[in-house]
């Protein structure tokens, strides 16, 4: 597997951080799993949201909150 932080930079097409281990990842059809450097890391993150361990925030309703209406 090619190491894409050794890739140049000046070519126009971005370099990102991989969310789940900060490996740097180009930005190109070729980086099929953008925005995570691999199918580990991507699957790691499915991992997370799925056991909660990320959540959205939610507002809380007001009291006077009337679910029937």
């Amino acid at each position: 597997m090619t190491d894409l932080s050794k890739l140049p930079n000046d070519d126009g097409i971005p370099v990102l951080n991989c969310p789940s281990c900060k490996r740097l990842v180009r930005w190109e059809p070729a980086a099929t799993h953008r925005p995570f450097c691999s199918e580990r890391c991507r699957l790691l993150d499915l991992g997370a949201w799925a056991s909660e361990r990320y959540a959205i925030p939610a507002q809380t309703p007001p009291d006077d909150f009337d679910e029937n209406h």
